[in-house]
């Protein structure tokens, strides 16, 4: 079924605009994929978001989101999902950095930023200059690293379990209880080429019982 009015609002003129209001803030924009991307100074973020929400009509904020670029200088990047209820019209604002150099908040604009900066910094270790509250919010107290890093490893650093002996939660060292196993995708029906483990209890074929026939050997 046909819908009267477009899912989302056109990107006709939305760079020249954004170009127009932010002027040297912006480092420059792009459209791919049918998304609109800002790319701004650190230090000008405020300010090009003030603008952004009310010269520009942009005046939510959904997200904000961290990427990893460990060969990038700097090798960070935080996103900001801007959402325009009046033009029906979503862009992305990106920001790069490092992990000593904060960015600056922007829960003066937008008050929910404060538990999506700290989303950021706990999986990113990505700084906040203004959040009043910058804590870990998805991990546990005294957690070690952040997740999201790309040179942080799968199976973490520390694995917790509650302890009977002492009647509460206890960090271990990660302990893998078997190798990487290799698998074998060979169908079940055509019958393996090896024994499996266990199958060495099997009792033999008794005299006189039938042996199946393979596929192959069924008489048409």
């Amino acid at each position: 079924m046909s819908l009267a009015f477009p899912k989302y609002a056109s990107n006709d003129g939305v760079i020249d605009a954004a170009k127009a209001a932010l002027g040297d803030r912006l480092i420059h924009a792009r459209d791919e994929v049918g998304e609109i991307a800002l790319h701004v100074r650190a230090e000008a973020l405020v300010d090009a978001m003030i603008i952004l929400r009310d010269s520009l009509g942009y005046q939510q904020l959904m997200e904000i989101a961290g990427v990893d670029w460990p060969d990038r200088d700097p090798r960070f990047e935080v996103v900001y999902c801007l959402l325009s209820l009046t033009k029906n019209h979503r862009l992305r604002v990106h920001v790069a950095t490092d992990d000593v150099t904060p960015v600056p908040s922007v829960t003066s604009i937008w008050p929910v930023a404060g538990w999506l900066e700290r989303e950021v910094y706990d999986m990113y270790g990505v700084l906040f200059s203004g959040n009043g509250d910058l804590r870990r919010i998805l991990t546990d107290y005294g957690f070690k690293g952040h997740p999201q890093r790309k040179d942080f490893p799968l199976t973490g650093f520390v694995e917790l379990r509650y302890s009977e002996e002492h009647k509460r939660v206890v960090y271990e060292p990660v302990k893998l209880a078997q190798d990487f196993r290799s698998f074998d995708f060979m169908s079940p029906w055509e019958g393996a080429e090896y024994i499996l483990p266990g199958d060495e209890k099997a009792q033999p074929e008794a005299p006189g019982a039938p042996t199946p026939l393979k596929a192959d050997e069924v008489k048409k």
